[in-house]
């Protein structure tokens, strides 16, 4: 009998593992650990995640499946006592222009029900009057965005014409036009004169000129028309439109338009009465404006009884963001603006917030863009997930995160197919006294870089006060490794992403995103060896290329090269089954007699780079795929969807495919995230390669290992939001002890 205290897992095969069982205690924080590419996400994400959401889904009919996620049946015998599974991830908020952090985290819904009842002057009888997203509460201008495509009157106008020699450039006022000729029928304008000359009032009228009826003379007939002004006229074809704006409009609109603040609401998204609405001297917006911490102190003194309800309730709310640390958002922050790891934060509060219990959460490496001063905020997070009554499963590498784990599950001993075992399971002091990788790597340190390559020359930006930026300018000492440190939210990445990179467009970021992958590309593809390898099978077998190529001749005639066939079940949800010609191999199974080296193209593109590597010894093959192996992606298999990595792994790949290249200015953007500590010296080396060759490395990283291996440091701070954005250091890492504001240099 299996015991209800455990998620239990028997056999499982999925992706790398190797039939392994495990027995996973409930209601406990269990954290995951192992080298990128073990195994831990096959066992948590696409074994128990996929498993709990599939049984989930199958208690609904088939009618309502059609709208859900769709899961998989992982490659296990069995799966026992599984519970709801949530999964927090890295992926960013997203959302469009009209969400914010006040309207995901639902404390806008609190301030909205606040206002409706106790702002003054009263406005609306209900909350949505303080919405922006309600026609109600929105800015008419800019329909609660904030922001609106404001005319650029020199693209717009060519003042040194007179309209009859075509001064407006906007579409549809040619000389032989419609528009034009009610331009003529208005009798306001002399057509002959360059619209330089124009009076102010005349100017007015041609731009913002109100409509007004007039009769028209268009082609031989009298017709009832609207004049009004240019402007107008503009912004009502291409912007008011109910169907939004489509690419096309949109790129039309560019030539002539650019996004401003709303010049009405001044960016607020509110209409007059809601921002005239207040409380405390304070309207809505004033209020969801101010940096989190802030806002809990004007707050404090909103002491009028009856609200006393709803404002303990929002007080707990950004309590609760500012306990993990994101104390320097606002709640007019678009969630397109966060970063993975802040959206993550967001997400984890939100789910602290409801009253399920016996739930699964799940996290993917939430320590990712923290600052080891703020990663025991994060533990108190995850801590307090666990006491509710869940069972909290995290991927993580960070040590001061496993610490805090009621019980260590360690994956591997290597990634690929050198992994897929459990190789230990027990407490954290376990681990520590084990002998795995992990438990080895732990607490071991890497020295300060003693002999630091030493700068001749600097390239700078301009001083920049973005964001929370207070005239801060970033020196990069050229053909150094230079990592840029600071607490989450001190203007990091404001200052090397948004500032620096757009100033030196030759600098080549190199961040977590995912690779833009279809389900065709592949590790092969990527690096371009996969060419060399067709040309081999070609030469060798005396046929054309493209037979090697299942996008190409070589395609599976049944399948069309995608290795599934998707079956139409009409009322039911589409299946997608393996092709029975191909069996999933993608290829027209007659390109499989051809060979090279006893080998046919399915079998070398099932091979790992480190397997390639060995078989193709002694072709150019080998000199792209070494590149692969240098950066630690030797498990990967040539033909592996990339679609299928991790945002580290596709990073490394990124950098796989620079590293011959000298000259060129490289941002790194935490680049080990996703690694394990035996992982990061091989990163320190990848970046030193690169370095060798003449290039400048400039990484925003939080890991002190990758800090003390630095050349040149530069430290921002001293805090997050309003309290950060200076430069506190800039020189050796040898040095920043001297930088008495620094809390990275606590730490070092």
């Amino acid at each position: 009998m299996s015991d209800p205290e455990f998620i239990e897992i028997v056999n499982d095969r999925e992706n790398n593992l190797k039939n392994i069982s495990l027995r996973i205690p409930k209601n406990k924080l269990t954290v995951f650990t192992g080298v990128s590419g073990s195994g831990k996400s096959s066992i948590v994400f696409d074994t128990i995640a996929q498993e709990a959401g599939r049984q989930l889904n199958s208690t609904y009919d088939s009618f309502t499946r059609l709208y859900l996620p769709h899961y998989h049946r992982p490659d296990v015998d069995e799966v026992h006592n599984l519970s709801t599974a949530i999964v927090i991830d890295q992926k960013p908020l997203g959302g469009n222009a009209r969400s914010t952090l006040g309207t995901v985290s639902d404390i806008n819904a609190l301030f909205r029900i606040l206002f409706s009842r106790f702002g003054r002057p009263q406005y609306g009888q209900a909350s949505n009057a303080f919405s922006f997203n309600d026609p109600a509460g929105m800015c008419p201008t800019c329909e609660g965005i904030g922001k609106t495509y404001v005319l650029q009157r020199d693209a717009a106008l060519d003042q040194s014409k007179s309209l009859a020699d075509g001064a407006i450039q906007l579409p549809g006022y040619n000389p032989t036009s419609y528009y034009y000729q009610i331009l003529v029928d208005t009798g306001l304008f002399e057509l002959n004169k360059p619209v330089k000359e124009f009076t102010a009032d005349e100017m007015n009228l041609l731009l913002n000129g109100r409509p007004t009826e007039i009769t028209v003379h268009y082609r031989g007939a009298q017709l009832k028309a609207k004049f009004e002004g240019i402007e107008q006229q503009f912004y009502r074809q291409n912007l008011k439109t109910s169907q939004g704006i489509s690419e096309g409009t949109r790129k039309k609109i560019e030539k002539f338009a650019t996004m401003s603040p709303c010049p009405d609401c001044q960016g607020k998204r509110y209409n007059p009465q809601v921002l005239a609405s207040k409380i405390n001297g304070y309207n809505l917006f004033d209020l969801t404006d101010m940096q989190l911490n802030q806002l809990l102190t004007a707050l404090s003194k909103f002491t009028d009884e009856r609200m006393s309800g709803l404002i303990n309730s929002i007080r707990e709310r950004v309590q609760g963001l500012i306990d993990v640390g994101l104390d320097y958002l606002s709640l007019t922050r678009e969630t397109t603006t966060l970063s993975g790891g802040e959206s993550q934060r967001v997400k984890t509060v939100k789910y602290l917030a409801n009253s399920l219990t016996n739930l699964i959460y799940i996290l993917d490496e939430p320590s990712t863009g923290l600052h080891p001063r703020d990663v025991h905020r994060l533990n108190d997070l995850l801590i307090k997930l666990r006491s509710k009554g869940n069972t909290v499963l995290v991927v993580e590498h960070d040590p001061d995160v496993i610490k805090v784990a009621d019980y260590v599950v360690d994956v591997g001993p290597k990634a690929g197919t050198h992994g897929g075992q459990i190789t230990f399971t027990g407490t954290y002091p376990e681990l520590l006294a084990s002998e795995t990788l992990t438990g080895k790597f732990l607490l071991r340190h890497l020295p300060v870089n003693a002999h630091p390559r030493t700068p001749t020359q600097f390239i700078s930006s301009q001083a920049s006060r973005l964001h929370n930026l207070q005239d801060a300018v970033l020196n990069v000492p050229q053909g150094l490794f230079t990592v840029v440190t600071g607490v989450a939210g001190s203007g990091k990445s404001t200052l090397v992403e948004q500032v620096f990179a757009p100033e030196h467009p030759e600098a080549i970021r190199i961040d977590q995103r995912p690779l833009h992958a279809n389900s065709r590309s592949n590790p092969a593809t990527y690096i371009g060896v996969l060419n060399d390898i067709r040309k081999l099978l070609a030469d060798e077998n005396g046929v054309s290329d493209s037979l090697f190529s299942y996008n190409s001749k070589g395609a599976c005639p049944q399948c069309g090269g995608k290795g599934v066939i998707e079956l139409n079940l009409s009322f039911m949800e589409n299946a997608t089954v393996e092709c029975s010609l191909c069996h999933g191999g993608r290829f027209d199974p007659q390109v499989l007699t051809y060979q090279y080296q006893q080998q046919n193209i399915v079998d070398i593109m099932a091979m790992t780079v480190e397997e390639a590597a060995e078989f193709f010894k002694g072709t150019k093959v080998v000199a792209k795929l070494k590149r692969v192996l240098e950066v630690g992606l030797g498990y990967l298999a040539l033909g592996q969807p990339l679609n299928t990595l991790s945002g580290g792994e596709g990073q490394r790949l990124k950098i796989a495919k620079e590293l011959n290249k000298r000259g060129n200015i490289y941002i790194l953007d935490e680049p080990t995230t996703g690694l394990h500590p035996s992982d990061i010296t091989v990163i320190i080396q990848i970046i030193n390669k690169l370095v060798d060759k003449g290039n400048t490395v400039i990484v925003i990283e939080h890991n002190l290992d990758v800090m003390r291996s630095a050349d040149w440091l530069i430290d921002i701070g001293p805090d997050g939001g309003a309290k950060g954005g200076e430069v506190l250091y800039e020189g050796p890492v040898s040095g920043i002890h001297k930088a008495q504001r620094s809390v990275t240099a606590d730490y070092l």
